[in-house]
């Protein structure tokens, strides 16, 4: 797999022309096209797409799949797909995204009476945003610009960027709503301003800007939560907060509360894409290079700082690290228990993480999974400990010095 970065994006998004005024489709994005939801749908595709080469497929061959029922379910507390209520619910989940994915070239779309058959046109494209709820929400801020570039909108939703006014919201809106009714097959004002949140709030949260919430313009600054349509889990609380709130404040208003399906879910994606990374460029060996172990496979991928315990940076690959089976069970989990952790070994394990990290970004052939940025984060949260954030970019020595200190 091709690790995209975001100019990659934008060539991809430069190459199609997606005027509405031309298509007339007003389903380029809808009330399910949130980050956190496109990329599970991605992620369900790709599996089904992967067990089935070569077969197109439709929504209900997608929810019904077993990878689907494992995952949806316990994340997005979704009826089970035999249950009565299952089909309305799983079509607008699952349609509404795989219609983005369709006017925005990453699928193939063709329809046979009232049904659709989608195949996959962007296999990279669709990885990336398998790959974590970011690089979802990094296309769908690119692909909504472009959009409104190509629709001649550009300039009504950069205006109200620049006044930020109660009266500017109203302007952008109303100029949203007549142009959707004008020139979509929607034909009233209710259905578009569902529509128009999703539009301007990934824009908003770019920018650093206020948007729209409960059909006004938002009080603050649009934060992250505010894009998810499962906001009721734990994510990335530092990377999100506006910088003049704390973290229990941003945690308290945006009432965050532990999600294990979504934990469990994204940290298990997490170690693939370790576990494929070190494959590919460590020839599968583990990071901790102690003499007893230099040729013995890595095949446990651990996670320094616990799941249970550390639930807002379990998916981070920073915090992942490939090991041996005998220095995962016998030596970061003494006696194989994996409630415990060897304090000792951590700090071995995160001076070997800040080595593979630093010999990653010092090789640009190499896929770029991880950032130093990303690195201080986990040690912040980890260590509990805020003067990581202090440390300027790569700088490793001083990373390291400061590890050892906490561990002193």
């Amino acid at each position: 797999m091709k690790w995209l970065t975001d100019a990659d994006i934008d060539v991809f998004v430069n190459a199609h022309n997606y005027d509405i005024r031309v298509s007339g489709n007003a389903r380029w994005i809808d009330q399910k096209c949130t980050s956190d939801v496109l990329t599970i749908v991605s992620d369900c595709i790709s599996v089904y797409v992967e067990q089935n080469p070569g077969q197109e497929f439709t929504t209900k061959d997608v929810w019904h799949a077993q990878y689907t029922i494992d995952n949806v379910e316990a994340i997005f507390k979704k009826p089970g797909v035999t249950s009565a209520k299952a089909r309305n619910e799983y079509d607008k989940f699952f349609q509404q995204p795989m219609e983005l994915l369709a006017y925005s070239g990453v699928l193939a779309k063709r329809k046979v009476g009232t049904r659709n058959f989608y195949s996959v046109k962007s296999s990279e494209i669709l990885a990336y945003l398998a790959l974590r709820e970011r690089n979802s929400l990094t296309f769908l801020q690119k692909y909504i610009q472009k959009v409104l570039h190509d629709s001649g909108l550009k300039s009504d939703f950069d205006a109200f960027f620049a006044k930020q006014t109660k009266a500017a919201y109203e302007t952008v809106k109303a100029t949203f709503e007549q142009f959707t009714i004008k020139h979509t097959k929607i034909n009233n004002e209710v259905e578009c301003r569902r529509i128009f949140s999703k539009v301007m709030n990934p824009l908003a949260y770019l920018l650093n800007a206020r948007g729209t919430e409960a059909g006004r313009i938002s009080k603050y600054k649009v934060t992250y939560d505010m894009l998810m349509y499962n906001r009721d889990n734990f994510r990335d609380l530092g990377s999100q907060k506006p910088k003049d709130m704390t973290r229990k404040e941003y945690a308290a208003a945006a009432k965050f509360k532990p999600s294990p399906g979504l934990a469990a879910y994204m940290s298990q994606k997490a170690k693939r894409v370790v576990r494929e990374f070190n494959d590919k460029y460590r020839g599968g060996f583990t990071e901790v290079q102690d003499a007893n172990h230099l040729t013995d496979k890595a095949v446990h991928i651990h996670h320094i700082f616990p799941e249970a315990d550390y639930t807002e940076i379990c998916a981070y690959y920073e915090n992942l690290i490939a090991l041996t089976p005998t220095q995962h069970l016998s030596y970061a989990h003494p006696n194989g228990h994996t409630q415990k952790v060897d304090r000792a070994y951590q700090n071995i394990c995160l001076i070997a993480k800040a080595g593979s990290i630093e010999d990653t970004l010092n090789d640009p052939s190499r896929d770029q999974i991880y950032e130093f940025g990303r690195f201080m984060h986990v040690l912040k949260v980890g260590l509990e400990d805020d003067s990581f954030e202090s440390i300027q970019d790569k700088d490793f020595a001083a990373a390291i010095t400061a590890i050892n200190l906490a561990y002193a």
